[in-house]
């Protein structure tokens, strides 16, 4: 399938990382997403019921980063993969998860991960 959603930017705040401080304090993180799902009927009818609405989309994804905790950004991009793949219409996705203070002591501007899932 090659039409796909973008959705750039999500900034949500979670507990995710192995380190005492990661586990005590939520830290900042930025959430990419590609839907890939066939836009051919909305495409015709402007309709929003025959897309993926991803205003809830957002939603659901800060409530993973609002309720859930996480060791690893891989299982945490995972669990958002598995929330996009339950939406009506989607047929995979690719999630990139961002943190922006990555506590290591070198200048690193972002860690991130990326992974890709289908149905």
């Amino acid at each position: 399938m090659s039409d796909r959603i973008e959705l750039r930017g999500l900034q949500v705040s979670a507990f995710c990382g192995v380190l005492p401080e990661e586990k005590a304090r939520r830290q900042p993180f930025d959430v990419d997403l590609d839907i890939h799902a066939d836009l051919t009927a909305s495409s015709v009818s402007d309709n929003l019921s025959e897309t993926v609405d991803y205003g809830l989309l957002t939603a659901s994804v800060a409530a993973v980063a609002i309720n859930e905790r996480f060791d690893l950004m891989e299982r945490f991009a995972g669990r958002i993969a598995e929330v996009v793949l339950a939406e009506d219409g989607v047929e995979a996705v690719t999630v990139l998860v961002r943190k922006l203070r990555p506590p290591v002591p070198e200048h690193l501007a972002t860690s991130g991960v990326r992974i890709h899932r289908t149905t």
